[in-house]
């Protein structure tokens, strides 16, 4: 019988890590976190590999700001 950490699946891989290696994981993930898979590999770049991270990074570079806005807007209100 082999020994499994708790929050950890039965191949050993933490379920809340994205790993790049695996097409089927980064796939899985793009569609959970409404992303393309580019942007995944490169949030996984950038943030590392805790999926959570990986989602305040995306999110933090979709948002926009009101300058944005103003900007889309060609400042109009």
């Amino acid at each position: 019988m082999s020994e499994n950490k708790i929050g950890t699946t039965g191949d050993g891989i933490e379920p809340d890590r994205i790993d790049i290696a695996s097409e089927d994981s980064v796939r899985a993930w793009a569609e959970k976190l409404d992303a393309t898979e580019m942007q995944v590999r490169d949030a996984v770049e950038a943030a590392g590999d805790r999926a959570t991270d990986v989602e305040l990074y995306l999110k933090g570079s979709r948002s926009s700001t009101n300058t944005d806005r103003i900007e889309e807007t060609d400042g109009k209100a």
